[in-house]
Formats: C-alpha cells, sequence, structure tokens
C-alpha cells in the first residue's frame, strides 16, 4: 500500500523514492510512502486562497461549533485508530493519549468560543483612554492572519501532535498544512481521511503531507505561521532558514528537553508522596516506550534517599511486560522503529560514560506476543550519576526511550539548580506535602521552565501526570525546549492572529470594535431594551432613566437589609482621617437602586439577569444626591441553542443569546458614580 498526501482538494500518491514504513512490533511492511513530485507553493497558495477566507468570515462561535461539531465525529470513529495505533508500538494507554487527548484537544477548543467574543475577530483588552477630553483613544484587536499555519511534527504522537495544533489555528481562522513524521505517518494520514470525509471544515483548511517536506519552507511568506516539534538541533536548523528570516515568518519551537522530576526532602519512604513519586516516575519511564517530550529524563532525589529510591524503582520496573501491544497484559510497547532503537542505544552509550547501569540492559529484553530480534523493543533503563556537578552527561544529552537517570541533591537550592543545568525544559515536577518546599522550589526554578506541577496526595486522584501537558494550558519552555508556546486556551489562539492598535474617536471605536466605549454617541431609543428580542439589539442602544434623590433613610433601610453597617455608612462621627465629608450611601445600594430605575419589569424577551462584571465605584454619593442610569447595550454574544436531554427542564430549549449592558450611573453633576457591565440572556425572535 502506499501512502497519499492530500493537496488542494485532491488524494496524490508522491513519486520517485519510496519510505517503508514498518510495525514497530514485528517489523512486517505496513505501506510505502513520498511527497515527490508535489508541488509545496501551490499547495501554500492553496491553502491561503480556498481555505483561508471562508474560516475568516466564520466568527469564533461558528469556529467552535465547527470544531465540536468535528470532535464528535472523529469520537465516533476512534475505534478505527486505535487499531492503526497498535503498529506505531503504542499500547492502549499510549494510543488513549495520542486519539482520545487529541480529540479532547479538539473538544477544548471548541469550548474557548465562550470566551473568545462574537465576531471573527478578537478585542484584546481594555481601551486605552488617550487624550484629556476623551473625544480620542486607542483600542487593540487581533485579526486572524491571511497565509497558513505550517505544521512540522514529530513520530511519537502522531495525532495529537496534528490536532493539538490545528484546533488552535482552526478557532483562530487559520487553514494549515500538516507535515508529520514520516515513520508514523500512516497514522495521521487515517485520521486526516476521516476529517476530510467529514466534509465538516471547509475546503483548504488541512492539507497533508506524507513524506519529506521538500521545498516547502521556501514558499513560506509573512502571513504564515510555521510550528515545529522535535529535536533541538532539527527545529534550530528550521528557524534559521532564509525565507523563515527574510519573511519574518513567525516560528514556534516545542523541543525535547531534559525534564526534571524532584523528590521532596520530606517525602520518605513512609509518605504517599514517595509512592506518588515511584508511580511517576515508573510511568513516564514506560509509557510510550518513553517517547514522549515531556519525559522525565533526570531523577532527582535527597541524597539519603537514593537507596530506597532505586529499590523501589526496579520493582515497579521488574512488573512492566514488555511485547507488542495487541497481546494480552502488555503494559509496555515498541519504540516506532529500529531507527529510534538505534539512535536511543547510541545516546545511552554516552551518557553511561558518567553514570552506571542500575536497572535494565539496553541490548537484551523479555517480550510478549513478539519476536524480540524484529521488534524495536528495549527494556526500561535506569541509571545512576553519583556526581551530577562533575558528570554532566545527564544534562546535556537525551536518549529519547525510555532511558533516565537518577541522581543526588543536597538540598532544594541544589535540586533548582541542578534542574537548570538542562539549559530550559519543557516540565519539571516536584513530589512534596509542604507547601514551603514547593515554593522554594517552583520559585527558583520557574524561569528555566515552562510547565511545573506539584505532586502530593490532595491532588492525586485527578492528577493529569508530569508528561501531560493540557489544552488550556501553555505547552512549550525556555531554551533548550524551544523558546514556544504551544495551545494555551486563548493565549494558544492569539497565536494565530494579528494584534493591531486602532485609534479613534470612542464612536468609531466602537463600530469597529462592535464593543461600546465609554463616551460613544449613544443611540437614545424609543423602545425599552428590555422590551427587544436579541436580533433587534444593536450596540450602543440606550436607555436614559428616570432619576431618583438619595436620603438618608435609603441608607438607613439598605442597612438594615443588608445587615453592612460599615462605619462610613452609619457613624458620621468616625469620619475623621477619612476621604468622606459625611455619610455615604452604599455603593451596593447605588448599584441596588440603578437596578430599580433600568429594568422594565414586565415579562418580555429578557429572561434573566445571571451577573455583573467591572463593577467600580467612582465617586461618593451623599444623601440629596440625585442619580440617573445611561444604559446601553455593550456588546452582543451568539448563543447556540442547548441540545435537550429526556429530563431537561422546561424552557432550557429557547433560543437566546447574551447582551451585555453598560450601567452608567451619573449624579445630578453629569459624574459617573457608579458604572458596571450587566450579563443577561435574551430571547431570539427566530426559535428555529
Amino acid at each position: 500500500m502506499q501512502l497519499h498526501n492530500y493537496i488542494a482538494g485532491q488524494w496524490v500518491a508522491g513519486t520517485g523514492k519510496q519510505a517503508a514504513l514498518t510495525d514497530a512490533s514485528t517489523g512486517e511492511l505496513i505501506a510505502t510512502t513520498s511527497s515527490g513530485g508535489l508541488d509545496f507553493a501551490a499547495m501554500l497558495k492553496y491553502g491561503r486562497e480556498v481555505g483561508g477566507p471562508p474560516l475568516r468570515k466564520m466568527t469564533f462561535p461558528e469556529r467552535g461549533r465547527m470544531l465540536k461539531a468535528l470532535a464528535l465525529y472523529l469520537m465516533d470513529r476512534k475505534d478505527e485508530f486505535y487499531k492503526i495505533s497498535y503498529r506505531t508500538g503504542a499500547t492502549k494507554a499510549d494510543s488513549w493519549v495520542d486519539i482520545e487527548g487529541g480529540i479532547g484537544n479538539v473538544f477544548a477548543n471548541a469550548s474557548l468560543r465562550k470566551q473568545l467574543g462574537n465576531m471573527p475577530f478578537y478585542v484584546d483588552g481594555p481601551p486605552v483612554l488617550t487624550s484629556k477630553g476623551g473625544s480620542f483613544m486607542g483600542h487593540h484587536i487581533m485579526v486572524p492572519k491571511e497565509g497558513v499555519a505550517v505544521h512540522i511534527n514529530a513520530f511519537n504522537f502522531p495525532i495529537w501532535g496534528m490536532l493539538e495544533k490545528c484546533a488552535v489555528n482552526w478557532m483562530a481562522g487559520m487553514p494549515a498544512v500538516v507535515k508529520p513524521a514520516t515513520v508514523t505517518s500512516y497514522l495521521t494520514e487515517a485520521m486526516v481521511k476521516a476529517i476530510i470525509e467529514s466534509r465538516i471544515l471547509p475546503e483548504g483548511a488541512l492539507q497533508l503531507i506524507v513524506g519529506s517536506a521538500g521545498d516547502l519552507l521556501d514558499h513560506v511568506e509573512s502571513q504564515d505561521v510555521v510550528t515545529f516539534t522535535g529535536s533541538a538541533t532539527t527545529g534550530r536548523m528550521l528557524k534559521a532558514h532564509p525565507r523563515i528570516i527574510a519573511e519574518s515568518v513567525p516560528f514556534n519551537m516545542e523541543a525535547d528537553s531534559l525534564n526534571s522530576i524532584v523528590l521532596g526532602p520530606d517525602a520518605t519512604p513512609d509518605t504517599e508522596e514517595f509512592t506518588l513519586f515511584i508511580k511517576e516516575v515508573g510511568k513516564e519511564m514506560t509509557l510510550k516506550c518513553g517517547q514522549r517530550c515531556t519525559g522525565a529524563r533526570r531523577i532527582m532525589v535527597p541524597e539519603n534517599l537514593v537507596e530506597d529510591v532505586q529499590i523501589a524503582l526496579g520493582k515497579r520496573l521488574g512488573g512492566t511486560v514488555i511485547g507488542d501491544p495487541r497481546a494480552e497484559g502488555v503494559r509496555m510497547g515498541a519504540l516506532a522503529g529500529q531507527t529510534q532503537r538505534n539512535e536511543v542505544r547510541d545516546n545511552l552509550a554516552e551518557l553511561m560514560k558518567g553514570s552506571e547501569l542500575v536497572y535494565g540492559d539496553p541490548n537484551s529484553v523479555e517480550v510478549t506476543g513478539a519476536d524480540a530480534a524484529k521488534g524495536a523493543f528495549m527494556s526500561p533503563i535506569l541509571l545512576l550519576n553519583k556526581d551530577p556537578w562533575k558528570n554532566q552527561q545527564s544534562h546535556n544529552i537525551e536518549a529519547f526511550g525510555p532511558v533516565s537517570t537518577l541522581m543526588p541533591y543536597k538540598d532544594i537550592d541544589d535540586a533548582v539548580a541542578l534542574t537548570k543545568l538542562g539549559k530550559g525544559s519543557l516540565c519539571a515536577s516536584i513530589a512534596t506535602y509542604d507547601d514551603t518546599i514547593a515554593q522554594q522550589f517552583v520559585w527558583g526554578a520557574a524561569s528555566h521552565h515552562g510547565r511545573m506541577l506539584v505532586i502530593n496526595r490532595d491532588m492525586a486522584k485527578e492528577n493529569t501526570g508530569h508528561g501531560s501537558p493540557l489544552a488550556t494550558l501553555v505547552h512549550g519552555g525556555p531554551g533548550r525546549a524551544g523558546g514556544g508556546e504551544e495551545m494555551g486556551g486563548k493565549r494558544g489562539v492569539l497565536h494565530y492572529l494579528q494584534r493591531t492598535a486602532i485609534q479613534g474617536s470612542p464612536t468609531t471605536i466602537t463600530a469597529l470594535t462592535q464593543q461600546y466605549q465609554q463616551g460613544a454617541k449613544q443611540n437614545i431609543t424609543p423602545k425599552h431594551t428590555f422590551r427587544m428580542h436579541f436580533e433587534e439589539l444593536q450596540v450602543g442602544d440606550t436607555v436614559i432613566t428616570e432619576k431618583h434623590t438619595v436620603t438618608l433613610d435609603d441608607i438607613n433601610n439598605f442597612a438594615d437589609l443588608s445587615g453592612d453597617k460599615f462605619y462610613a455608612h452609619m457613624d458620621e462621627t468616625a469620619l475623621d482621617g477619612t476621604i468622606f465629608t459625611g455619610r455615604v450611601a452604599h455603593g451596593y445600594f447605588i448599584l441596588s437602586r440603578a437596578a430599580g430605575l433600568f429594568v422594565d419589569p414586565p415579562k418580555g424577551p429578557v429572561l434573566l439577569n445571571y451577573g455583573i462584571e467591572e463593577a467600580r465605584f467612582t465617586k461618593p454619593v451623599y444623601p440629596g444626591a440625585t442619580i440617573q442610569v445611561k444604559f446601553t447595550v455593550k456588546e452582543k454574544v451568539d448563543q447556540e441553542k442547548k441540545e435537550l436531554k429526556a429530563d431537561s427542564p422546561k424552557g432550557t430549549d429557547i433560543a437566546s443569546g447574551i447582551v451585555k449592558f453598560l450601567v452608567d450611573v451619573v449624579d445630578e453633576t453629569g459624574e459617573t458614580v457608579a458604572i458596571a457591565t450587566i450579563l443577561t440572556m435574551v430571547k431570539k425572535l427566530d426559535q428555529g
């Protein structure tokens, strides 16, 4: 069988020399592949001109719903990917991380539609007032780049590596070209075929190269984004590509690094943290056969606990059944191929120049359900570096497989310094139940790590583990780890957007952002906004309310009702040395009375008020002051109709949207005394 590239809407077989792809456990030929004869310039052009425009026109809610539909579609077909994944040497647990972890990443990014607003672009941060009179201001918007996201991925996670990146660029409104590592590209091809068959994405949103990248980078442009996951050496070479430099193409690198896991000095063998530590290290060494960029390569232990850890780890590793992932009872599969195993052995030989072997055999392994000579199997290898300051091979060489090095440290400061010898890592973990120790370690080592995990008994049941990056948190690290960031929830999406400062009058900035800016022209509506459906409301629609004069009785009554009898509201003899000149009205009374002014009581399109944001009390209100509210539509956020379940309460299927109203409370001088944003759910005219 020959794998096919997906280019410009067509499945195309590459010409010329074919790469042979084999089953990691049996050595059996699976497929051949090539990208010879492909026009990479045309591929990128197709992505920009065909895939980009429809994605950019979609709003964030529309993109999010697209991703959710895709994730549901792929989850329904997950079993077919497991069957193929076993051929990469991955066990069921390994494959779960790759397949369901990757699809879960799509789900997680789909949920960001609720954070990114209702437009095709993102309004970034608060407004910036730049003039004394308020007629001139600035803001920031972030719009999708008009290029292609080019993803060059590693071999260890053929599905997750693609989906964790593509979900983010699709959410941002950019198409993607994916170039997986050739050795496991057959699994990526299967996933891409399913995505294309779903017809959920716009045409041109995804293209695939199963073979060499050829001259792909020669054709990138300034609006493109290139990401790379793999070895630091290859990453640095790609980052220095003349075209990347000449076009100032954003380049995000997530490189393999020498990650650390530390046993806290309080985590003695009689503690739960010691048990959790041994379990975590054992998992890190055997999951995916140690082929994870986040793998714990350096195990740092207090000097007096090295022997205890060595014995406990040996017992745990000794219970690991190695073999064909399809065989019953196997808990650790094979490396991705013979080439990978040879590289691991070569790097292991270098590591052993400064460390001794205390568990495993690099040249011999007992396997279940397979022939050790034909498969790319390897025993877990534990090394001991007795002097990690002198023997620095452990901090400079990575064997990308089931290989870790145990090393002693004197105190937490010493452990922090040892982690930094890795010159930048994706992650570091510490097992401790002492938050002072955790504080000292994290504060000391965070500058050299992209992610840090504190392991203890309180989080053990829900802990995702040292090596598991989460879609909602950034994934990357400084220095050797590449200096980049992937995923990260909203932060990840922003990587594919261009931030642009915009300047103008508040009215103009309102029109550009579709968010009402204070001081902009208001549309005073003859009809109360609570009488209008979601589709009828426009940003800037405003109701000017009746007035209310605040009295001393208001203050006393609110104090009795709320129980808030703070001295500034109740004791005029206690005001010396304060900013107040008399008893002042409660800020919460002002907002509550404001609600009494702006709310239109009869039943109508407004279904509920479910929150308040950015509330500020900006000027004291004394008895005798007269307040009034300017009640303005600030922003509209579309909301999809909920899918009903059999036991759903009546009314939960009403089509509605979220309307944010600016509540500007002014006094008789026209000055703002309180300001807030309320969130309301408003019924739509269209109930389809």
